[in-house]
């Protein structure tokens, strides 16, 4: 931020000149002519010119330099994004910060660029030179070739790849170098702060709070590489062999046998009489993933082993923006490996550390020294006797460390090691602290199980089809639930944001395992609602910036999920609670679409108005009789068909009914009193004949023995309703319904109900099929 004086984002890389006396004018000559070719070339670079002539009445370096500027023609470059901007009589501090962010510095008084490029890499040929006078590692080399097949006959649709497990509640993968899977398959396992990807090559990638915005370790969307960003390392100290715990990237000829469960992952092999087997999960709450390596000597000698865990750090949205700016710091009495983003805002920075129950030996941040010559697969850090323990801060970072493990023979033993991250050291620490205890891993590894385990057997699905069964029962759920609510981000998609009509349809299906998930994603989104009625089509969390557009059925997905949710449950409490609206700038004439920063409004309202809302912004009919359309309905791609405002959608009309259908009983059913009880709001009396819930008569006479249920006053209806929540002297009053207004408001959508079906089943029918819509210039869309 503090390069935003001086209207450089930072959000492109900076080549800075640096220049004191004007006989050095042609170096910036030069640059200027590379950052014209680069314009040409579509690369987008800020060329910052930093004047470092003393001050005085002439300024004639300053004028030359513009002149040079205005001579190639780019005067209309300076001073906007992706353009040159010439720096004068800058402070010591600020000139500090622009030499550090800058990708590239030129000092013009050293000589030409040529001259300068030359010396860059001659030094950097001298540091890398190898040195280790250390025996080469076999890497991914074995003397024998341990291969067994999955056994198919105990698995269900197996697939020469991989099967389920005879209950269902996992699935099994063999893998080697030479025997690949057709293309990534991934588990991913996350808490609602905290998650992580897995590939059965031990690919993905690990984020906190935003899978997006917050990437602790570098997403790699590419399913023929697979390239991992975190990898554990082992080596033979013996025979100096080297191989990997996934397929990817040092394999041996040994087979990998891979199981994806509900809520963790384990990975299973054998190499140098060592077997390993290795489970990675996410905690319940905690945010931190947790890999318990389980080793046995199956050799009657002892084995030494060196592993090395290395990860590509992000700590922001990619690793090209975090490069050079992540400050490692090694706390040795508490075996603590700790990583910010010094580039960010400090109330933006989490912390991301890495500890173990082993004792850490060494480590680095830096990549050169990693990898050296080498590359991922055989890094050129392994053949060394240790890390070098340098700061990744100013380099091109990847973290690695150490650690040391002997086994006497056919000994077993457990290491942890964590990944998590946090804004608050102690909070950190203390995480930490408590999986470099082995059981306490272990303890938590078996509950998380549980946990999962628990809340998907809530329901259970019997249809003649086993296939079918295996996926409604605990699969879809899972990955419902983990994938698109916690996680919101795949191997090949990765989001982070809130969809409006996303999340509130994919939790649809988590009210059989429990409401409460409905419930809170419905009080979410009414947040996001603008006071106008129409919503954030997605949004991130974190950042309150969102997209403003002018699709016609996202804010019609809130009193559909209301109106689904009091049908299940019964409970017509969720109307009475109270949520603000966001605020952002209207939609100009002509703009579909705008992304801004959207931030919490003055007025609040119930949820049942935050409904009202949406259902009369949507009520905006064509001339055929039909919604419009606007930017699109639920169909994306239809976002041609009525930009200009007169396209209307068939779908939207089917929708849109429904959603009046069901809310109008809704409204009917509220105005007509309500009862409070310990629990929450919930209507007491028995709904009419086309009510949506069912109650029976048991359940009220056990309401009235139990005192629950208060007198509804019929001769209150004429005028308004007014119920107190007198239980605990709270004294909360409930917003008050006018039974007149209410009942003008149900004629009024039953009106509306009956216009839509006649246009639904005249204009908008073919007399075989439906037709999709009608565009802006009057076509059909069939």
């Amino acid at each position: 931020s503090e390069l935003w004086k001086y209207g450089i984002s930072g959000d492109l890389p900076i080549l800075l000149v640096k220049i004191k006396d004007i006989s050095d004018i042609d170096v910036v000559k030069d640059a200027i002519k590379a950052y014209e070719y680069f314009r040409v070339k579509n690369i987008k670079i800020d060329l910052v010119i930093l004047n470092e002539e003393k001050k005085s009445y002439e300024n004639y370096l300053y004028d030359e330099i513009q002149n040079s500027i205005l001579d190639r023609n780019l005067g209309y470059m300076q001073n906007v994004s992706g353009g040159i901007f010439v720096i004068s009589n800058a402070d010591k501090n600020s000139r500090h910060i622009i030499e550090y962010r800058a990708n590239l510095l030129i000092n013009a008084h050293l000589g030409s660029i040529a001259r300068q490029i030359k010396d860059f890499e001659e030094e950097y040929i001298e540091k890398m030179k190898y040195i280790s006078n250390e025996e080469e590692s076999k890497i991914g080399l074995e003397d024998e070739t341990i291969r067994e097949p999955l056994d198919a006959e105990n698995l269900k649709y197996y697939n020469e790849y991989g099967g389920f497990s005879k209950d269902g509640s996992e699935y099994l993968i063999r893998v080697n170098k030479d025997e690949r899977l057709p293309t990534v398959w991934s588990n991913i396992m996350a808490n609602e702060k905290f998650g992580t990807i897995v590939t059965e090559g031990m690919g993905g990638y690990t984020w906190y709070k935003n899978c997006r915005l917050n990437r602790l370790t570098a997403w790699n969307n590419n399913p023929v590489t697979d390239v991992p960003s975190e990898v554990i390392y082992l080596e033979d100290m013996e025979s100096k062999k080297v191989w990997s715990m996934g397929v990817s990237p040092t394999p041996d000829n040994n087979d990998y046998y891979v199981t994806y469960g509900f809520g963790y992952s384990k990975f299973m092999h054998t190499s140098c009489g060592i077997y390993q087997d290795l489970n990675i999960f996410v905690p319940q709450e905690e945010a931190c993933k947790i890999n318990i390596l389980h080793l046995e000597n199956k050799l009657a000698k002892k084995k030494e082993l060196k592993l090395v865990y290395y990860i590509k750090p992000v700590l922001d949205e990619d690793e090209i923006k975090s490069n050079g700016y992540l400050d490692l710091k090694f706390n040795e009495n508490n075996n603590l490996i700790t990583i910010q983003n010094i580039a960010r805002e400090a109330k933006d920075r989490s912390i991301m550390y890495i500890t173990s129950s082993e004792k850490i030996v060494s480590y680095t941040g830096s990549k050169e020294t990693f990898l050296g010559n080498g590359t991922i697969k055989n890094p050129e850090s392994i053949r060394k006797i240790e890390l070098d323990k340098k700061n990744s801060l100013g380099k091109n970072e990847s973290v690695a460390i150490e650690l040391k493990i002997d086994l006497e023979a056919f000994e077993r033993k457990d290491i942890v090691i964590t990944l998590g991250a946090d804004e608050n050291m102690l909070n950190l620490k203390d995480t930490a602290y408590k999986y470099t205890n082995v059981n306490n891993a272990i303890n938590e590894y078996e509950n998380t199980k549980k946990y999962w385990k628990n809340l998907l057997g809530n329901i259970k699905v019997d249809v003649p089809m086993e296939s079918m069964n295996i996926l409604l029962n605990g699969w879809v759920l899972y990955q419902t639930l983990c994938c698109r609510m916690f996680a919101r981000t795949g191997y090949y998609q990765s989001g982070g944001a809130y969809g409006y009509r996303d999340q509130l349809q994919d939790c649809i299906g988590l009210k059989y395992i429990s409401p409460e998930f409905l419930k809170k994603q419905i009080i979410k989104h009414s947040r996001h609602q603008f006071v106008e009625g129409d919503v954030e089509h997605w949004w991130h969390e974190e950042t309150s910036r969102g997209i403003r557009t002018r699709f016609s059925d996202d804010l019609l997905w809130l009193p559909f999920m209301v109106a689904e949710y009091i049908r299940f449950t019964g409970d017509y409490g969720i109307l009475d609670i109270e949520t603000n609206y966001v605020k952002g700038e209207i939609l100009e004439k002509g703009v579909s679409e705008k992304y801004d920063l959207h931030t919490q409004a003055e007025e609040k309202e119930t949820i049942y108005m935050h409904c009202i809302r949406a259902i009369e912004k949507s009520l905006n009919f064509g001339e055929h009789g039909l919604p419009k359309i606007g930017s699109g309905d639920w169909n994306d791609g239809l976002s041609n068909v009525g930009p200009q405002g007169r396209g209307e959608s068939v779908w939207l009309g089917f929708f849109q009914y429904t959603v009046l259908d069901r809310f109008s009983r809704i409204c009917e059913n509220y105005a007509k009193g309500k009862l409070a009880d310990e629990e929450n709001y919930k209507l007491a009396h028995v709904l009419e004949e086309n009510g949506l819930v069912e109650i029976n008569s048991k359940t009220e006479v056990e309401r009235v023995e139990s005192g629950k249920m208060h007198e509804i006053k019929e001769n209150g209806l004429n005028s308004r309703i007014e119920t107190e929540h007198e239980e605990k002297g709270k004294g909360q009053v409930v917003t008050e319904i006018s039974k007149n207004t209410e009942v003008e408001r149900v004629e009024k959508y039953r009106g509306i109900m009956g216009k839509l079906k006649r246009a639904l089943n005249t204009v908008a029918w073919d007399g075989r099929w439906y037709k999709r819509a009608f565009m802006d210039d009057g076509n059909e869309l069939r």
